[in-house]
């Protein structure tokens, strides 16, 4: 992949996650990433595989879903090349499989598969936060801005790099939270030009 462009989000140089070697960056460019990847049981796996490397069987308890569902779907992923053994371990007779990304962040276009993968996912985030404990942390709010195109790409960029350090943080606590962030062109009407003084 040394000869793609290389994306305008940044990693952390010494990100605390996962537990193996793996890319920074994987720009998807065959049909069957995009349909390996925009599947919700492999979304989650690679959201999973973010924190470490993990077997058929983990996941599988983690997803609450039969370890051949999971199987089923780290084949299609690993078919796809977005997500690899990276170890193994002997556990009695069997060799246990570890399974990790090939890289921390998958790039891609929205197209086919990827073209209402936004509104997925912020339809999940909000079915999230409305079953969320309402006594707990909940921080959201929305503004409205009437910006220029180059500006509002700018700012597409420094929320992607938010969200990619906020991905490598170091694993601990009892709970998982979820950041989710939104940048996108509305039809709300803007305020007409100021009356000049006569």
């Amino acid at each position: 992949m040394a000869d793609q462009k290389a994306p305008p989000y940044t990693l952390p140089a010494h990100p605390n996650a996962p537990d193996y070697e793996l890319d920074d960056f994987l720009e998807l460019t065959e049909p069957a990433q995009y349909k390996a990847l925009f599947e919700e049981t492999r979304t989650e796996i690679v959201s999973l595989l973010l924190e470490r490397a993990a077997t058929t069987s983990e996941l599988a308890e983690t997803l609450g879903k039969p370890k051949g569902t999971i199987g089923h779907h780290l084949k299609v992923l690993a078919d796809a090349g977005l997500v690899k053994v990276v170890r193994t371990k002997r556990v009695r007779a069997l060799e246990a499989k570890y399974y990790g990304r090939t890289a921390r962040a998958f790039l891609f276009h929205r197209v086919g598969e990827a073209s209402s993968v936004p509104q997925q996912i912020l339809a999940s985030a909000a079915e999230e936060i409305a079953a969320a404990d309402p006594k707990r942390e909940i921080v959201a709010n929305r503004r409205y801005v009437r910006i220029p195109d180059d500006r509002a790409e700018e700012w597409a960029v420094r929320i992607q790099n938010e969200l990619v350090e906020f991905a490598t943080e170091s694993r601990g606590g009892d709970t998982t939270y979820a950041m989710v962030v939104a940048l996108y062109p509305t039809n709300r009407p803007a305020l007409p030009p100021p009356e000049e003084d006569e």
